[in-house]
């Protein structure tokens, strides 16, 4: 039988990790073809991956599939299962279980993928060396860093280490996906449940609408009398706004009070109470703060960060740091070129992206641009779901990548059951794309 070639840039260019057509294409049978470790009989180096989310699994599994095996692959992560953001609000709604969002690193330790359970504590991009908590030392020829986002809790008073334990931001999915759930289900009918939306630029920038949408089913089922209250950083919704103020007016009349231009500054914990910038307190029976956000620490523990003191800038060509030669960082911890969001759909791109890079670049080769694509959706209750979809390509003369017209996109005009049937084709694709 002869041996199928994968054309990287045709895959990247399509989106096939994650395209706004996932459900229908099957993209896992095509993720899979050949590149088993030690297929090839010439070696390319080593790359070590630091983080293995929806941006730093896929740049493991490309570079070990697109480089045939030449390239020696190691995955580090502190988590020994996956846990998804997106579908992660239905688990808060009630709708979805935390099994049906968690996944494991097995299908990359298949294809040879050395996985390292352990916590990246410092970079030394001198000596091409990443050190783990658990002592280990190891070297690289090229490091992917994909750290995603940390929190800047100091933005909010009161928000210490204690009142994290309570006032929770579930931004991460894991347990206080699980927490914020048993909060919901513990608070009593006719309660308030108070969130905050953070200035962005935040990962995923409808999310917090649509835990808005999750938990208002979630009251409307179960404690009508109840009530969404949603203070938001922001002058008005960041993404989708019409459609979810729609969905809020037609679903959920009297459950949701929307409030634009509430920056929460501090958080008075014993009275359940948050107090905005200009005075106003909002008290509610369960509090969910989602605090500003910054890269992963480790990006700032390798000095990646030289972008406002929050993220990391990096060559759009390449991913490569603007800051250290042979490291890349991806996903949500870099700034992101204009109109990008910080999104999963995003960072599988970026792992694409980045694996084609590198591949070319140990072969002697010169990179080439790639075309990336971005699909979003969001559930307004169990079934209906919005989406929103851009595409974006490589601008030589400004150095950046830059959105396609209006045309290379699109948005719902409407709620609707089939994008529902989509939306978790999508997850189910996409996690097979990055992890099998």
């Amino acid at each position: 039988m002869n041996k199928v070639k994968v054309n990287r840039r045709g895959v990247l260019k399509a989106g096939l990790g994650a395209a706004a057509v996932a459900s229908t294409v099957g993209l896992s049978g095509c993720a899979t073809s050949g590149g088993m470790a030690g297929s090839s009989s010439k070696k390319l180096g080593r790359v070590v991956v630091v983080g293995g989310g929806f941006g730093g699994a896929t740049a493991a599994k490309y570079l070990n599939m697109w480089s045939e095996g030449a390239i020696e692959v190691t995955l580090i992560e502190r988590q020994k299962e996956f846990y998804s953001c997106p579908i992660s609000n239905l688990v808060i709604g009630g709708v979805r279980k935390m099994n049906e969002i968690t996944r494991t690193y097995d299908g990359l330790e298949r294809r040879g993928i050395k996985m390292v359970y352990d916590e990246v504590t410092q970079i030394d991009p001198v000596k091409k060396v990443v050190m783990t908590a658990k002592g280990a030392s190891i070297s690289y020829d090229r490091l992917v860093v994909s750290p995603g986002v940390d929190f800047r809790f100091e933005t909010i008073n009161g928000l210490n280490a204690e009142a994290q334990k309570v006032v929770l931001h579930s931004w991460k999915a894991g347990p206080q996906t699980v927490a914020l759930r048993a909060q919901l289900e513990a608070m009593p009918n006719g309660g308030t449940f108070v969130m905050t939306v953070p200035k962005g630029p935040y990962r995923c920038p409808p999310g917090p609408y649509e835990r808005a949408c999750q938990v208002a089913n979630y009251f409307k089922r179960e404690k009508p009398k109840s009530k969404v209250v949603v203070l938001d950083s922001n002058e008005k919704i960041v993404s989708k706004g019409a459609l979810f103020s729609k969905a809020w007016k037609d679903l959920y009349p009297g459950l949701v009070e929307y409030v634009p231009n509430m920056n929460v500054t501090e958080l008075d914990l014993r009275n359940k109470t948050l107090i905005t910038e200009v005075g106003d307190r909002i008290k509610g029976d369960v509090l969910n703060v989602i605090p500003q956000q910054k890269a992963g620490q480790i990006a700032y523990a390798a000095g990646l960060v030289n972008v406002n003191n929050l993220w990391a800038g990096v060559d759009w060509l390449t991913l490569e740091s603007q800051v250290h030669k042979n490291v890349h960082v991806l996903g949500d911890a870099t700034s992101a070129a204009s109109g990008m969001p910080k999104s999963g759909h995003m960072a599988n791109q970026h792992g694409k992206m980045v694996a084609s890079a590198i591949v070319e670049l140990m072969n002697g080769r010169t990179p080439q641009p790639h075309m990336l694509a971005n699909n979003c959706y969001s559930f307004v209750d169990e079934k209906n779901v919005v989406h929103v979809a851009a595409v974006y390509n490589y601008d030589p003369a400004k150095k950046t990548v830059v959105k396609v017209n209006k045309n290379a996109g699109g948005l719902s005009t409407a709620p609707n059951e089939l994008e529902g049937k989509y939306a978790i084709g999508w997850a189910r694709n996409i996690w097979s794309d990055m992890l099998t």
